[in-house]
């Protein structure tokens, strides 16, 4: 067996402009194209993904269709869904393209729970958005139909409903992903960040809330002893002064490096900064590398070592 290695997709890399199952499952088929050369490579995949847009428009449809008879399904139990629609999704598209290289691999979902701590004080403040980007007029409408929500500006691109957001403390379906692991299945997991649970005796309890999927699966890469973490983003590298003229794109960087530039905030909140942070935690726990780049530079990385690779100890490289 190769290298045991966590890949994270965001939930944009699904869902564009365009809802439709039909178009997500396009383009998953195009993500399974580039991720089935991590299994050609003879690395063992495991693969986790965000949710945010598909769990955001759930949870408008779900409070469109309210009724007293049939009422709107709870925001855990809509992040259950997401997680089954898009492995379902997901699992369809990486057989095809299993069978159409010629590969011998199994693939299968796993609905995961995360565990979190009920004291977060993420549950006081929410602050990770989800669902469609909205203008103000969009939003007002919004908030005047649920007034138990919560919308903010987003990034200058729209408003945005937000969440709570807390930290994972570990992944209750350990045990099941590193069975599937070690008989060479390759597992869809922690999906959307998994389902928010806390501890309640013998009981797990469901909590409102949308774990961020870089954080959650950096904890599940730690708790599988992986051999990497590689966060698939819109860009080929982490970047300092983006979008600026002095620009500096970052090649191999330390997590002390990383962590200089947190504190000069050089990456946007809800973008990249959760992506460094959680690669960073990563990299620190466990002495192992963490990569960020973009889904269509998977070939780049695995032949040329392309995107951004963060160590523990490292004399850094940018251009």
């Amino acid at each position: 067996m190769g290298r045991k290695i966590v890949v994270a997709l965001g939930g944009n890399a699904i869902l564009s402009k365009d809802a439709s199952a039909a178009a997500q499952q396009r383009a998953l088929l195009e993500t399974a194209r580039q991720l089935v050369k991590f299994i050609e490579n003879g690395d063992q995949l495991i693969i986790s993904h965000g949710n945010g847009p598909q769990v955001g428009n759930l949870l408008l449809q779900q409070a469109a269709g309210s009724t007293q008879d049939n009422p709107e399904m709870p925001l855990d139990s809509c992040v259950a869904m997401t997680q089954g629609t898009i492995g379902y999704w997901m699992q369809n598209a990486m057989n095809q393209v299993i069978r159409e290289r010629g590969l011998d691999q199994a693939v299968a979902t796993v609905v995961t729970q995360v565990e979190v701590s009920s004291d977060d004080p993420a549950f006081g403040q929410p602050t990770k958005p989800i669902g469609p980007f909205m203008n103000k007029a969009e939003a007002d409408l919004a908030q005047k139909q649920n007034p138990e929500f919560k919308f903010i500006e987003d990034a200058g691109r729209g408003y945005r409903r937000v969440v709570p957001s807390p930290k994972p403390i570990g992944v209750i379906e350990t045990a099941a992903v590193n069975t599937l692991v070690d008989a060479g299945i390759v597992p869809i997991t922690v999906g959307g960040g998994g389902i928010p649970v806390v501890r309640d005796g013998n009981r797990l309890v469901g909590k409102e809330a949308v774990i961020d999927k870089d954080f959650a699966s950096e904890k599940l890469a730690e708790l599988i002893d992986a051999d990497a973490l590689i966060i698939l983003t819109a860009v080929d590298n982490i970047y300092v002064n983006f979008n600026q003229p002095n620009q500096k794109k970052l090649k191999r960087v330390s997590t002390v490096e990383l962590g200089r530039y947190i504190e000069q905030k050089q990456f946007a909140p809800g973008s990249m900064l959760p992506k460094v942070e959680a690669a960073v935690d990563f990299v620190n726990t466990t002495g192992k590398e963490a990569v960020v780049t973009a889904l269509d530079n998977i070939e780049g990385f695995i032949k040329e070592g392309e995107g951004t690779v963060i160590v523990k100890q490292s004399v850094s490289t940018s251009v």
